[in-house]
């Protein structure tokens, strides 16, 4: 690592809304930081909350280690365009994205900034820590660390080697990526940082993963607020397929073909009671399957999230699968819902100041 004054300014941007039982923890993780105060700054983007977050947020700018903290107003509401405000005010020459949701190790930002110069990625990021904080969140969070949950993905399963991936979460980004492909496009309420890591790699750029890097990040607490998630992520993914469909990974098939399967055989034992029977399998096949990899994980949570550990690997499967199907609907046949696609909203990022740009904010 090189010494202090050498060190690159790091601008961890922070895309919130309603954060405020969870904006003290996140906030106060990446104020706490083995980094140079004066070598950081932190721009927390609010979606115009209504729960007294931004009041959180003032109190602790007036941090006692100086560092400087701004927090932005984003009329529209949506992640990607607090992210494209964010990077187009920061100053840093690295780039963190951050979460509301998540909880940052002491070392995070040495870490980030260690492997965006030792290997040359343009993007890094590391192991999300899902965790719960009721019983049914902390069974959530077991089913979304599992592989059966959510595939073959480095960062939620703690994936121990590190390497070249397809994507990572909140990643750190060198400035210069934004200023060569742009922003992210503000269409997508979701999945906005997996299309921008795809254009990313379309264009030569190189993601990097690495256990060094870890945060906490909390899971939904109930599954009504699961299925909420996993459906706007099916949702958004089909919008971001159809454009590009290289954003579509093997592991996105098995929920897409189960749902498929499912209302096929559904359409097909009304048709032809015959086919009853098979359908029923189907059914009985899918549900042994989140009962026998319930047992499985377990081993590891605790025998007490069985009864709710199959219920969250279908609620995770059907509601991507589903909210996919009904994406390709929304997206393929726009005429039916009266309306188009909208246009393609992905804006080339250079760095301004509040005061050119004339929006509301705040410093400290």
């Amino acid at each position: 690592m090189q010494e202090t004054g050498n060190l690159p300014l790091v601008s961890v941007i922070m895309p919130v809304r309603n954060e405020a039982g969870y904006i003290a923890r996140s906030l106060g993780a990446v104020l706490a930081q083995d980094y140079p105060p004066e070598r950081m700054e932190v721009l927390v983007v609010d979606g115009m909350s209504e729960d007294g977050t931004p009041d959180i947020v003032r109190a602790m700018a007036q941090n006692p280690r100086g560092i400087r903290v701004l927090l932005l107003d984003n009329p529209a509401r949506i992640v990607p365009a607090a992210l494209n405000l964010g990077i187009r005010y920061s100053q840093g020459q690295f780039i963190i994205i951050l979460g509301g949701h998540s909880e940052i190790a002491p070392d995070y930002l040495i870490h980030c900034v260690r492997a965006l110069l030792e290997t040359g990625a343009d993007c890094v990021g590391g192991q999300w820590i899902t965790e719960g904080t009721t019983i049914t969140g902390k069974a959530i969070a077991a089913a979304q660390s599992s592989p059966f949950g959510i595939g073959n993905v480095a960062y939620r399963t703690r994936r121990p080697t590190p390497g070249f991936v397809d994507t990572v979460p909140f990643g750190a980004y060198r400035r210069e990526v934004f200023e060569r492909i742009g922003g992210f496009d503000e269409r997508l309420v979701r999945h906005q940082d997996y299309e921008f890591n795809v254009r990313l790699r379309q264009a030569g750029g190189k993601i990097y993963y690495t256990p060094a890097i870890q945060a906490r990040y909390y899971s939904r607490s109930s599954f009504r607020g699961l299925a909420r998630q996993y459906w706007q992520y099916g949702f958004w993914k089909a919008f971001v397929t159809l454009e590009n469909p290289r954003a579509l990974a093997w592991r996105h098939f098995a929920p897409i073909g189960l749902v498929g399967a499912l209302a096929a055989g559904a359409v097909l034992s009304l048709a032809l009671p015959p086919a009853r029977p098979l359908y029923a399998l189907l059914w009985a096949v899918y549900a042994a399957a989140c009962l026998a990899m319930a047992l499985w994980e377990v081993r590891r949570a605790g025998w007490r999230y069985l009864p709710l550990l199959p219920a969250a690997f279908a609620t995770i499967h059907l509601c991507w699968g589903a909210g996919f199907w009904w994406g390709l609907l929304r997206s393929g046949f726009p005429r039916l819902f009266g309306r188009h696609a909208p246009r393609r909203n992905v804006p080339m990022l250079r760095a301004e100041t509040p005061e050119r740009a004339g929006i509301s904010w705040k410093e400290g």
